[in-house]
């Protein structure tokens, strides 16, 4: 039986619960509100609003918000009167292939999606999350840059964000999606993270922007040249991938976080495979892949597209280093990473940009334990003044360094050329290549026979020219002998440096057993800090 005080109870429990719908009312409204104004800015430009980036990226109905009605404090310099919910970023966690993630987006239509104390705050708060509970982080970056209102409070806010980016860098796989402006200190989150996808013709990142550039050098540079997608793709390969349009870069990450493992102490996901255990009609075109000329350029896809699954490769960095090829792909429905020299383009050479491009995947790669497939093909380093001014010693060494410290299964393939110190670099056995093939048409060498008997015969060449005799075939016939006697990779594998020599339609069934066998692969390095990486 209920007594007045009871009642009394009830009717204010009644009175507070409207209050708290009124409320809950009033700031959901005012958030569907912003989200429509923002809408009717985006939209016109051909893009989305940072809320609907996210709904594309993540499954349905996956995501949850993270502070949703924080509003920024009042101390930035006039902007007490503006104080949206949520300021300038949408944070939260969902599901990509219903596999949990860590997102934030920013808004550009709210303070031009700069970062003051609030917005860095949420940053950094979905940013250890992440951390703490294993997940790949994913930002959407829309953003003119530091609030310039909040003064150094801005500064510090992205102090903590790239601190928390260096921290989480080789625990858990972190992605930025570029899908708008990245100026000043916005652009060195994404340089610390793994993965850089930026859009065509809509993304721009750069320190310093046209305005500042021609005041202090004169130089007069658009916003597309100094920092566009494509600059920063193809020439300083700050970014991975180049989208054609926001829907393309929120594939590409989806199609990406399915290759990576959650974490560094989690595998990658596995996926079903029809496999062929036998050697296919597929398999047998690469016993004509590599032409009778030595000097005839081929495409190194093919050999990865016959052995990973389906034939599907994800590329990373496909504008940028063209000379070398990496990305991810599957065998026996388990990720491998690909590191292939490329015939096709500046004849393979290994070049500074091919060295950084290499190394950085191979470390990747070590990092978050995916094994690496290494196709060689590859004649030498780059000659020329430019490359060794710019110190191709140094970068060179990257790729060495990145090779010679990684502990996940190495298998290496010699399709043809492999001369001096490139083939060293490209996993060769005596780097830590676990398990090392080479088809019979490979030539592993200081350099090739005709450089070689340029130098060991140049005597007997220079009497042959001057006695008028054919010297076209007696290079010929000297060079032939150089191959069989130096060359040859039944010689290599005599000296215990190739595990192999087989027909190029074993490969990926070559490839399979392989990968199998290491999969308990266990190494231990020396106990430090940390090492020197030549930088």
């Amino acid at each position: 039986m209920y007594t007045v005080t009871d009642q009394n109870a009830n009717e204010k429990l009644v009175t507070t619960a409207g209050r708290i719908a009124d409320h809950r009312e009033k700031y959901h409204e005012a958030v569907v509100e912003r989200d429509a104004q923002a809408a009717t800015k985006q939209h016109p430009r051909g893009k989305m609003t940072a809320r609907e980036r996210l709904n594309e990226l993540l499954d349905p109905g996956s995501f949850v918000e993270f502070d949703k009605y924080v509003r920024h404090r009042s101390h930035g310099f006039g902007m007490e009167k503006n104080r949206p919910f949520g300021d300038s970023v949408i944070t939260g966690a969902g599901e990509i292939h219903g596999r949990q993630v860590a997102v934030y987006s920013q808004d550009f239509t709210t303070f031009g999606g700069s970062l003051g104390e609030v917005a860095g705050e949420k940053i950094v708060k979905v940013m250890e999350f992440a951390l703490r509970t294993g997940v790949p982080i994913i930002g959407l970056l829309d953003s003119g840059g530091a609030r310039i209102q909040e003064g150094v409070i801005s500064l510090s806010k992205y102090a903590q964000i790239f601190k928390r980016n260096t921290m989480s860098s080789g625990v858990i796989p972190q992605i930025s999606i570029v899908m708008g402006p990245s100026a000043g200190g916005a652009v060195y989150s994404p340089a610390l993270t793994d993965f850089v996808i930026m859009v065509d013709e809509s993304s721009h990142m750069f320190v310093t922007g046209p305005d500042v550039i021609k005041t202090v050098t004169g130089e007069d540079v658009g916003f597309e040249k100094l920092g566009g997608g494509r600059t920063h793709n193809q020439t300083s390969g700050v970014s991975h991938y180049l989208a054609s349009d926001e829907l393309d870069a929120l594939d590409y990450a989806r199609t990406l976080i399915g290759y990576l493992p959650d974490n560094n102490l989690a595998e990658a996901p596995i996926y079903d495979s029809d496999t062929a255990y036998e050697i296919t009609e597929r398999d047998r075109k690469l016993n004509s892949l590599i032409p009778d000329s030595a000097n005839q350029p081929y495409d190194m896809r093919t050999v990865i597209e016959t052995i990973v699954d389906s034939g599907e490769f994800l590329e990373v960095h496909p504008l940028f280093a063209p000379n070398i090829l990496v990305g991810f792909g599957r065998v026996e429905g388990r990720t491998i990473g690909i590191v292939a020299n490329q015939p096709n383009q500046m004849a393979g050479t290994l070049n500074i940009d091919a060295s950084e491009k290499a190394a950085r995947f191979v470390r990747f790669c070590d990092a978050f334990s995916i094994p690496i497939v290494t196709l060689v093909d590859v004649p030498g380093y780059l000659p020329g003044v430019d490359q060794e001014h710019k110190g191709i010693i140094k970068h060179g060494a990257k790729l060495l360094y990145a090779y010679a410290e990684a502990t996940v299964p190495l298998v290496t393939i010699i399709t043809r050329k492999a001369y001096g110190g490139a083939y060293i670099v490209m996993g060769s056995k005596e780097m830590g290549a676990d398990f090392n093939i080479a088809w019979p048409t490979a030539e592993i060498a200081v350099m090739g026979g005709q450089g070689a008997i340029s130098i060991l015969y140049r005597k007997e060449i220079a009497a042959a020219t001057a006695a008028g005799e054919d010297v076209a075939k007696l290079r010929a016939e000297i060079s032939a002998k150089y191959n069989a006697e130096v060359t040859s990779p039944f010689l290599a594998a005599e000296r215990g440096e190739i595990d192999n020599v087989l027909e190029p339609a074993g490969t990926r069934l070559a490839v399979i057993k392989a990968l199998r066998g290491l999969r308990g692969k266990r190494s231990e390095m020396p106990t430090k800090k940390h090492g020197n990486i030549p930088l």
